[in-house]
Formats: C-alpha cells, sequence, structure tokens
C-alpha cells in the first residue's frame, strides 16, 4: 500500500476521533477509558510483533519498524498503566466509606 495512503488515513482518523472524544459527556469518561484501556493493549500487542517481525526478518531497512515499535511499545504500556491506575482511582470513589468505630 502507497505511504500516502496510510498517512492520510491516520490523519483523517485522528481528526474524526478528536471530534468524537471532545463531544462525549463527562459522565460517560470511566466507561469510556476502560474501553480505551483495552484498545491499548492491543496497540501494545501489534507494537510488540512489529518490534518481532523486525528483529527476525534481520534487514538493515527493518530498523525503522524497530525503533518505532520499541517506541510504541513504551508509550503504549505508559497508557495502559496509568489508564488503569485512573480508572481503579475513579472506582473508588464509588465504594461505600468504611465507618469508624472509635468510641
Amino acid at each position: 500500500m502507497n505511504p500516502i495512503y496510510l498517512i492520510l488515513i491516520f490523519l483523517v482518523s485522528s481528526f474524526v476521533g478528536y471530534l468524537i472524544i471532545k463531544n462525549v459527556p463527562s459522565l460517560l469518561h470511566t466507561p469510556l477509558m476502560s474501553g480505551m484501556n483495552a484498545l491499548a493493549g492491543i496497540c501494545l500487542l501489534g507494537a510488540i510483533v512489529t518490534v518481532g517481525y523486525s528483529y527476525q526478518a534481520g534487514g538493515t531497512g527493518l530498523l525503522a519498524g524497530q525503533i518505532f515499535g520499541g517506541i510504541g511499545v513504551l508509550l503504549a504500556t505508559v497508557n495502559v498503566v496509568a489508564g488503569f491506575g485512573v480508572t481503579h482511582r475513579m472506582l473508588r470513589m464509588f465504594n461505600p466509606k468504611k465507618k469508624s468505630t472509635e468510641k
């Protein structure tokens, strides 16, 4: 596939994604974030496959795939860990608070 088409698809999907997320009410951010964590996990798997394929092929032209795949692994890992941390923190707000038994 022509790289120009891939860049165009990336730009259009980024713009459409921005418009969709911008219009989401704040009440839906917690469930939406849980879904985004799942998507970030899929991106993480894709980045790991990219790095593995680039390493296995061993070609000199695939060094860029290794570099970008490694950066993708790092960024997706940070996204998944931080997303689950924020989701856990938000869900703790809905737990009933323990009453103190001090007399």
